[in-house]
């Protein structure tokens, strides 16, 4: 139950930050530096995508825990993973799209993500609790 409790806030979280950062807040922002190409996102696909993410981080985080408290844990282990995505899904976008100023889209990007997987780390302390 705490595994598809830990996705589904995964998805929920993500969802209501992405959406609204995306899409509303800074859409025109992402379009003027090339980041945001296509006219109408593909919602499935970004939904399958946060189906991935939050099933492995469902997965991989009852194995991180150590019995500290389990909100730190939750988000250190968060920004672990978070890291990674991060790589991904900045440098390495930036890197092969015409995405211009690389800087101030990373900065966007980077203050998202960390909001994204703070959250989601507080998220994993309080489904999971402290290890026993």
């Amino acid at each position: 139950m705490k595994f598809f409790l830990a996705v589904l806030s995964y998805i929920i979280l993500s969802f209501a930050i992405a959406y609204p950062w995306h899409l509303i807040w800074f859409h025109d922002l992402y379009v003027s530096w090339g980041a945001v190409t296509r006219k109408e996102p593909i919602v499935m696909l970004g939904m399958f995508t946060m189906i991935i993410q939050g099933s492995v981080i469902a997965y991989l985080f009852p194995r991180f825990q150590k019995g500290g408290n389990p909100i730190i844990e939750g988000v250190l282990f968060s920004w672990l993973i978070g890291l990674v995505i991060w790589s991904v899904m900045g440098p390495a976008t930036a890197a092969k799209f015409n995405i211009e100023p690389v800087a101030t889209f990373l900065t966007y990007h980077t203050i998202f993500q960390i909001l994204q997987f703070t959250l989601t780390g507080i998220a994993l302390g309080l489904i999971f609790g402290r290890k026993s």
